[in-house]
């Protein structure tokens, strides 16, 4: 497969670092608009808990199989032409899953979802290593920031809507509209690339991108069991009414978003290698204090400790996977986007293992274990 090269004398600038920001948060809207849909669909197919989470897992499955094929095709095709058929895909799927009522037309749905966001989650975050190298600046954090601030806007703006009285499918073509109206804004200056070196459309990732990919998965499957089992957690182990059991999550998205939105200045402070070291070991210090402390105060504190101590791990991670030369950005970026993402699919049942062996208390003071060894990458790992 032949690859688009950037033309010689391009260099990607503002106009490019804006429309990078702009397609962050259309992934992030994305991808929150369809969490307050979940009851309605529910409600429509009459799904219990478990056909549901049967449901709920081919999202999962498209993305992480359209990942590494995302990569391939933008480096065909640019990653302006794949990031908008991804945005268009996921425009098409959303009116499906807020008025489609049985399972299998569900099931369609969700999995065109998922490879919709998959397509452009790996695309735009192709885009984003491509942009940051060419312009010498930390960037990578502020452009992650735009994701998580794109989430709160999209399941709060659902919500809201939805509130107002308005049907799904009407929240829906809302969210549709604003994500085009995005998406013609940013698309100009999208990059009519997808790669700046040679090599295979795919290969088995390697070396330090596997290690990177392992990384960014520890630090995935700690996001992915704040937001699935926080709750759980308060609600059962410290008592807090289910009504408030979400503050949990709440704290550690906003501490998440602010760390994210900041980012860039405190990597730019402390250098790449430490915030890995300090957002590991505060990340750990987070989840011990969430379990060890009885308060539910305590927890809360904890959830916003994980949420500040990953918020710049993983956008550290990619500037370091853009910097690597064993494989081209175009197979390593999806590579570990793919590996991470994985950590998300699988962290809710790998937390429910443990915890139905043992406690929810024991399974997140393995994801503390593990968070240290995230840390101490910091130590070994070129960034």
């Amino acid at each position: 497969m032949t690859a688009i090269t950037p033309p010689p004398t391009f260099v990607p600038g503002r106009l490019e670092q804006m429309s990078t920001r702009i397609a962050y948060l259309i992934a992030g809207v994305g991808i929150a608009a369809w969490a307050p849909l979940v009851p309605y669909a529910k409600a429509r197919a009459n799904l219990d808990e478990g056909t549901l989470g049967l449901l709920l897992l081919c999202l999962g499955v498209g993305s992480i199989l359209a990942m590494p094929i995302s990569g391939a095709l933008a480096a065909r095709f640019g990653c302006r032409r794949v990031l908008s058929g991804g945005t268009i895909l996921i425009c098409l799927a959303l009116p499906l899953l807020a008025t489609m009522s049985t399972f299998s037309w569900l099931v369609t749905a969700l999995f065109l979802f998922g490879a919709g966001l998959g397509t452009v989650d790996s695309t735009v975050n192709l885009q984003a290593v491509i942009v940051e190298r060419a312009s010498g600046k930390t960037m990578m954090s502020g452009f992650h920031g735009m994701f998580s601030l794109g989430g709160i806007i999209g399941a709060a703006g659902v919500s809201a809507l939805l509130g107002l009285g308005l049907s799904p499918l009407g929240a829906t073509l809302v969210v549709n509209g604003l994500l085009l109206v995005a998406l013609f804004k940013a698309a100009p200056h999208l990059l009519p690339y997808g790669s700046e070196s040679s090599g295979p459309a795919f290969a088995v990732p390697h070396g330090v991108v596997l290690f990177i990919g392992i990384l960014c998965f520890i630090v995935f499957l700690a996001e992915g069991a704040v937001l699935d089992w926080s709750a759980v957690f308060l609600a059962t182990e410290r008592g807090v009414e289910t009504a408030y059991a979400g503050l949990g999550y709440a704290a550690f998205a906003l501490t998440m978003t602010v760390g994210r939105l900041t980012g860039d200045a405190v990597v730019h402070r402390l250098g790449a290698r430490r915030v890995i070291i300090y957002g590991g070991t505060t990340a750990a210090v987070g989840f011990l204090l969430a379990t060890l402390a009885p308060m539910w105060q305590a927890a809360l504190l904890g959830y916003a400790l994980v949420g500040a101590g990953c918020s710049n791990i993983v956008p550290v991670l990619y500037t370091a996977v853009g910097k690597q030369t064993l494989m081209p950005e175009a197979i390593a970026v999806p590579a570990i986007t793919t590996i991470g993402y994985a950590g998300i699919l699988a962290g809710p049942a790998l937390i429910g293992f443990i915890a139905h062996g043992s406690s929810l208390s024991v399974a997140f003071g393995v994801l503390a274990l593990s968070l240290v060894g995230v840390a101490a990458s910091g130590k070994i790992l070129k960034v």
